[in-house]
């Protein structure tokens, strides 16, 4: 293994763009963050999230306060006893909105698809170098996905470096990649997103496609061994307590980990906060109020662990796929998480075996075969013949059918018997008219039929052609591509999610409204026209 300390990634830059960023790059390392809002204004926070100030919870929490948080505290404090007392007002008084650069965007309906998804790249791009509130510093320009999210968002920009990458813009894929490399150099993980507030949770690790994607463009190995130490500092944070785990009788899980019967240790989502999501405080305490939960500081940890999935939320987490607080995701086996870690670690052992490095090689490779052989060991249901979430409280897999299942073909560790009964199935179940629907359940959550999600008809789509049914990968990308130009004609701009049952109609559910945008739709789409535009 390497020192704990990661070397500094340098790229050649404009001279006076680079100072700046490494102004802000020594001050990360000097200087703490700051706390969440919900640490440092206590009864206010809460006051402003339960009352519901703003309809969107995320509101208020990426505000700006206008002066010392003690001292607005203490203002609140007074201020409150008195019976005419006014809250909106008073948090209007004290916080602002950050304004950023980007101008008002208006959709040109003459323009195509791809010129607006080109255009909108400069619109989406944000740039912060300094602490504002609960938005931390990073030292590089990146892309947001859109509407209330203006954050480099994880997972997101996996996709949205995809669309990236077929309009050549390798300098923000880079740019992005630095702020990563700078995240894990700070935090010793990659956050939900440069929130303060998110500092506690991860999302889906795709760290190591982006290395690869990255690496597509410029000189491979060089590229692969550059990123060698940010890899393994992602990998150590999943994979933290390991040891400790495989040393307790007595103890079944612990953080992000999760011991089986035969030995074998593999990942879950999780969080390490078990409090209301401050972004979504008010939702959460009345999640429990309602539930029959005896536990509550559990039941918002699976909450947690459920956003840390990016599936926030569906019936894939819950005991009745009805009802929102049977959450229980800290007790399952992720099939997508496990299909990533898998990736990470094969991503490592080949770097090493290009070092020359046949004992690290062969660590990273063993514990990569071991995941794969636990996947098809316990995440593999044979009476549905699908890949699926494994319940390690029950002892058998959770018997939700979903679009998580389709990860095994896409990181290459299904079998040609399982793909081939997967295909089947989502040839039968899932596809509808507008594309692959999220999961075979309507409950009114957002990771539920009837919506379609960019990232999983991408997954759906490469996991299928790995194992060469170009066929119905091609039936599946025209479906989700025909959606997504019928909603621009519609509507001149692209969306979240989609209804896929009912293509004339938009995606919803979930606790915001429908968000436009939208960075993974973008990325996605760009990707999938541009496939016909070479052909």
């Amino acid at each position: 293994m390497v020192a704990k300390k990661i070397p500094k990634i340098r790229l050649k830059v404009p001279r006076e763009e680079q100072l700046k960023s490494a102004l802000v790059i020594t001050a990360g390392a000097l200087m703490l963050t700051k706390s969440s809002p919900d640490d440092a204004l206590g009864e206010l926070f809460s006051a402003v999230q339960l009352h519901q100030v703003y309809d969107d919870g995320k509101t208020f929490i990426d505000l700006i306060p206008r002066g010392r948080i003690k001292q607005i505290k203490k203002e609140y404090e007074l201020e409150r006893a008195d019976p005419h007392f006014d809250l909106h007002e008073f948090v209007n008084r004290h916080f602002y909105a950050f304004e950023h650069s980007s101008p008002l965007y208006h959709s040109d309906a003459s323009k195509t698809p791809r010129e607006h998804i080109t255009e909108l790249w400069k619109v989406l791009e944000r740039r912060n170098r300094r602490d504002r509130g609960s938005l931390i510093a990073i030292p590089y320009p990146y892309v947001v996905p859109g509407g209330r999210f203006s954050e480099q968002f994880y997972w997101d920009s996996y996709f949205i470096m995809l669309g990236l990458e077929v309009d050549g813009r390798w300098d923000m894929i880079d740019n992005m990649m630095k702020n990563y490399a700078y995240m894990l150099r700070k935090f010793q993980f990659i956050p939900t997103a440069n929130r303060t507030y998110f500092l506690s949770r991860s999302q889906p690790p795709f760290f190591s496609h982006m290395v690869k994607l990255l690496a597509r463009h410029k000189n491979s190995r060089l590229t692969m061994l550059e990123y060698l130490p940010y890899l393994l500092t992602e990998y150590r944070f999943w994979v933290k307590g390991r040891r400790r785990l495989s040393g307790e009788d007595d103890v079944a899980a612990l953080r992000r980990l999760v011991r089986l019967p035969d030995g074998a240790i593999m990942g879950r989502y999780f969080d390490d906060k078990s409090t209301p999501r401050p972004e979504s405080l008010r939702e959460d305490v009345e999640t429990v109020e309602r539930s029959n939960h005896t536990d509550n500081e559990k039941m918002y940890l699976d909450l947690r662990a459920g956003a840390e999935s990016g599936w926030d939320f569906s019936s894939r987490w819950f005991r009745d796929p009805q009802d929102i607080s049977t959450i229980h995701t800290t007790d399952m086996v992720a099939i997508d998480l496990n299909c990533l870690l898998y990736h990470l670690e094969s991503t490592i052992a080949e770097t090493y075996e290009s070092m020359y490095q046949p004992l690290l090689a062969r660590k990273f490779r063993k514990y990569a075969e071991k995941r794969k052989a636990a996947i098809n060991k316990y995440l593999w249901d044979e009476n549905e013949e699908f890949f699926m979430d494994y319940d390690f409280r029950e002892g058998k897999t959770t018997g939700r059918v979903t679009l998580a299942g389709v990860f095994p073909l896409f990181t290459k560790i299904a079998t040609e018997a399982q793909a081939k009964v997967v295909a089947q199935r989502l040839e039968s179940d899932f596809l509808k008219k507008g594309g692959l629907t999220t999961t075979l359940i309507e409950n009114g959550q957002q990771w539920d039929a009837p919506n379609g999600w960019a990232p999983l008809q991408w997954v759906a789509i490469q996991g299928l052609r790995n194992y060469g049914y170009h066929g119905l990968a091609d039936r599946i990308k025209d479906a989700w591509v025909t959606t997504n130009l019928a909603v621009y004609e519609r509507e001149a701009k692209m969306v979240e999610k989609y209804n896929v049952a009912q293509p004339n109609k938009l995606g919803g559910g979930g606790e915001y409204v429908l968000q436009d945008g939208f960075g993974w739709t973008n990325g996605v789409l760009a990707t999938l026209l541009s496939e016909d535009e070479k052909n």
